[in-house]
């Protein structure tokens, strides 16, 4: 499988873990979590040779990546919700949208197993980028009557076309720089400019301790793939 290839595939599958979490209906914290182990960890792991033996990943075939995305989301639903999804909604749904495989519970307890496994058992997700941006905005809407402009929605949108673009990799740095810069990016975006007067970019300086050349790089390369045709 050519990297090209492999980039085009998945970019799919984080397109479909997307549009799955929204027929899911979760919530944004478990949405984010589920990209975060799989878009940010697993898939990236599986170009690096593991022990890991199974049929799931040997051959890789496209449906098998769809059923890694929805375990990832039942395991972010175990880790914040209560009570958790069950298995038989994920079978549910992937009996309606992965026509090239049918996968039985054993299949989604074995995807579960195996997702662990490459992952080497660490599926934390105390520090992904939306725990920060939402914080953020909370923060902003209480020190300045100009957070009322700024919508949770903007910087998950932003979120969320950076992940279907295959572009969060590219952002090479923590998950606070980065959610400060989805921050900015989305109140440039969104705020009317004769509403703009606030000092985003130095109060979020100010709260983050991020340096600021380092945040309006960030932004602009974030405002380029926004924008871009």
């Amino acid at each position: 499988m050519t990297k090209e290839v492999c980039s085009c595939l998945g970019t799919r599958v984080v397109e479909f873990l997307i549009q799955s979490a929204q027929d899911l209906q979760v919530s944004p914290i478990v949405k984010y979590s589920a990209l975060s182990l799989y878009a940010d960890r697993f898939y990236p792991s599986l170009s690096i040779t593991n022990d890991v033996k199974t049929w799931l990943l040997h051959p890789l075939r496209e449906s098998n990546l769809q059923l890694f995305a929805l375990v990832a989301i039942w395991i972010s639903s175990k880790i914040h919700d209560s009570p958790s999804l069950s298995v038989k909604s994920f079978k549910s749904l992937a009996d309606n949208t992965i026509k090239e495989q049918h996968f039985t519970a054993k299949d989604f307890l074995e995807a579960e197993l195996v997702l662990i496994q490459v992952l080497n058992y660490e599926i934390g997700t105390l520090t992904i980028p939306f725990r920060y941006f939402e914080d953020l905005v909370m923060k902003l809407s209480e020190v300045a009557r100009v957070g009322e402009q700024l919508r949770l929605e903007a910087c998950m949108d932003i979120m969320d076309l950076l992940y279907e673009k295959g572009k969060i990799s590219s952002f090479n740095c923590s998950s606070i720089h980065l959610a400060a810069s989805i921050v900015v990016a989305a109140y440039v975006i969104t705020v009317p400019l004769q509403k703009s007067e606030f000092p985003i970019l130095l109060w979020v300086k100010f709260v983050t301790s991020c340096k600021e050349e380092d945040i309006v790089d960030t932004v602009r390369r974030i405002l380029i793939h926004v924008f871009e045709l």
